[in-house]
């Protein structure tokens, strides 16, 4: 079963970024920014990953620990600008990573190392339903 769990999310996270890639065609829109035109293309499109995952209630902790490894590595990566996983205050079995990436290609370059190939495996038995994730492509970002 946990071997099952852990190739499902990684399924579903490479079925996400096929999908985002392909939303991404759209790659020289233009976006009024006040008045200035800014002009984005797939190279600077940044992106948010938003991954729910719920875990068995008593592996809550252990399930911490094993996050914070990828947590720390994935936050070295050149390409990611920030990548926390926050808890439920009201369910400690409910937890949602909160990925940031320079853009696609960091994204990939994300997926394709070790520390993320190897964390859908550790966390296979502490799971205790699919991860729910989203990729999202942010063509225009206003700070307000």
């Amino acid at each position: 079963m946990k071997n099952i769990n852990a190739r499902f999310i990684i399924v579903l996270l490479g079925i996400a970024v096929m999908s985002s890639s392909f939303t991404l065609k759209k790659s020289n829109e233009n976006y009024k920014t006040g008045t200035k035109m800014t002009q984005t293309t797939v190279d600077d499109t940044k992106m948010v990953i938003i991954a729910k995952v719920s875990v068995r209630p008593e592996k809550a902790k252990d399930f911490i620990a094993v996050a914070k490894e990828i947590i720390a590595k994935s936050n070295k990566e050149p390409g990611c600008l920030s990548y926390q996983l926050y808890q439920d205050p009201y369910d400690a079995s409910k937890f949602v990573f909160v990925e940031e990436y320079k853009n696609q290609a960091a994204v990939d370059s994300h997926f394709a190392t070790e520390h993320f190939k190897a964390f859908g495996p550790k966390i296979g038995d502490m799971v205790s339903a699919p991860a729910n994730i989203k990729v999202i492509s942010v063509a225009k970002e206003e700070t307000k």
